[in-house]
């Protein structure tokens, strides 16, 4: 997974450790990680086909962050969060990503895991910067005006000149 790096906190405590799975931090971008004793990973029984495999283990992954509680983002980065994911967020301003596709449970919270960070790059991603209008070119308004003149000839060549 190539948008997580080694917590400093892994080892075989509990904080990052899922199933016998060591964990990694979540890179979000260049200035945001986020540890992942800040997320919260729920596991569920998946819907839909899939025989024994479905009634039988949980592997729907539900990731629960926190964006108003978390020290990972700035003051400035968590306004920004929340204004551009205010309609995903519930009251407790807790951003909740799911996954069920993949009948694995560490794919699919591999597919979680990545649509949260996406998620938040897309939100934490600056505006462009505003287009600035740009003149039309002498050339393209010349060529303009010809067009509507010779356009406006034909017109008046099909026009019946009435007789006197």
């Amino acid at each position: 997974m190539p948008w997580v790096t080694p917590s400093p906190m892994s080892g075989t405590s509990a904080p990052g450790s899922y199933g016998g799975l060591i964990m990694e931090d979540l890179r979000v971008s260049r200035t945001v990680v986020i540890p992942l004793g800040e997320l919260e990973l729920r596991f569920s029984r998946s819907g839909g086909p899939g025989g024994q495999n479905v009634n039988t283990r949980s592997t729907r992954v539900e990731v629960v962050f926190d964006v108003a509680g978390s020290p990972s983002l700035g003051p400035r980065q968590r306004a920004r969060v929340m204004a551009k994911l205010g309609g995903r967020l519930d009251t407790d301003g807790n951003l909740r990503v799911v996954a069920s596709e993949e009948r694995s449970q560490a794919q699919n919270r591999e597919l979680a895991l990545g649509r949260l960070r996406d998620l938040l790059a897309e939100a934490l991603r600056p505006d462009p910067p505003p287009r600035r209008p740009t003149k039309p070119s002498k050339g393209s308004v010349e060529r303009r005006l010809a067009s509507k003149r010779a356009r406006a000839r034909i017109k008046r060549e099909r026009s019946s000149v009435p007789e006197d």
